[in-house]
């Protein structure tokens, strides 16, 4: 019983390293690269704040794909309004689980003769 014990108590510290660690993850990304992201989503959205966190999370999801952020600053710097925000949702959804997915609706759309067959 005290090897079950402990085995859960490991995996607990583990877990809970894990999330308090979360927020400080640290990257090697130039001073000039950071700017011009924040520039650019400071531009979209109006505020500071959330032009950061977007800046991270780009940079984020870029350096997990193993792909030059700037390459997708680019990219979205040719798109506007819906495409945009769908292509911006799509790219961070590359390092999400399929549960926590933004932006995405999953209602699978039930064939109209086998519905009606179903009592509500």
């Amino acid at each position: 019983m005290t090897q079950i014990n402990n085995l859960d108590s490991i995996k607990r510290d583990i877990t809970t390293a894990y999330f308090n660690n979360l927020s400080n993850l640290k990257y090697d990304v130039p001073q000039d690269l950071n700017d011009t992201i924040v520039g650019y989503f400071e531009k979209i959205t109006m505020t500071k704040d959330s032009a950061r966190a977007l800046a991270g999370a780009l940079i984020h999801t870029a350096n997990a794909q193993n792909i030059d952020p700037m390459i997708i600053l680019h990219k979205f710097m040719t798109m506007q309004g819906t495409e945009l925000t769908a292509y911006l949702a799509m790219f961070l959804n590359l390092n999400r689980i399929n549960t926590s997915m933004l932006g995405v609706s999953n209602a699978p759309m039930a064939n109209k003769y086998i519905a009606r067959t179903i009592i509500s």
